[in-house]
């Protein structure tokens, strides 16, 4: 399967109006966003968890990502609530579940092949002041990417112009780019070479948003 697979275009996917289309377990569905293969695949989605459902035990041949966005996410290795980054690299194996259903953003095989570095962290540690009413937390740093975590607020200007791409994902309030506006849910990825510059609306925004890493695209090695 491809899906949003030319990386040289600005795309832009309203996450809440795409379909859940189904897994292959049972009470779990997802929302493409881009992808690259079948059932293992380089892939960007979002992913709901019935209450009680879970994937089978898998191992993460290139590497998983994912932000926790509602309820509580759980394998062996813990519970992660809303406001969660993980990421588990290559060779992390696991029984991705929710007792109480919950929704993710989750990234698979983009990562380096020989990372092994795997944590859990609250998004919201570490905030600093970056002025003009921005602030973030670095997420994770790496010499592939960069992953962040912004707030911005009302009436305040964005701007980020680093090399190697751009991926933003709304999780509260809404900017305008100067083409759309963006608002809760909105998944915008853009190219090498074009910035994102955006004022924030009345409520401000909440954003992750990672860079860098659209140099380094693969397909999965099947």
């Amino acid at each position: 399967m491809e899906l949003n697979t030319n990386f040289s275009e600005r795309v832009l996917v309203q996450t809440d109006q795409e379909p859940w289309q189904s897994s292959p377990s049972t009470g779990v569905k997802r929302r493409m966003l881009d992808r690259i293969g079948g059932e293992v695949a380089r892939a960007t989605s979002i992913v709901r968890f019935e209450p009680g459902h879970s994937f089978s035990p898998h191992t993460h041949g290139g590497g998983e990502e994912f932000i926790v966005l509602d309820g509580v996410f759980q394998d062996e290795n813990g519970d992660y609530p809303a406001g969660t980054y993980v990421r588990n690299p290559p060779t992390t194996r696991h029984t991705p579940g929710s007792a109480k259903g919950c929704t993710i953003f989750v990234k698979l095989w983009q990562f380096d092949p020989d990372d092994r570095t795997q944590f859990s962290k609250s998004i919201y540690e570490g905030l600093i002041n970056q002025g003009s009413g921005v602030r973030w937390a670095e997420l994770h740093r790496d010499p592939r990417e960069i992953v962040r975590y912004i707030e911005v607020d009302a009436d305040a200007a964005l701007s980020i112009a680093e090399v190697g791409g751009i991926e933003v994902l709304v999780l509260a309030g809404s900017m305008d780019d100067g083409k759309d506006i963006l608002r809760q849910g909105t998944w915008l990825r853009l190219p090498d070479g074009q910035a994102l510059a955006a004022r924030t609306g009345d409520d401000g925004a909440k954003v992750w948003v990672k860079t860098g890493h659209l140099r380094f695209v693969r397909s999965p090695d099947v």
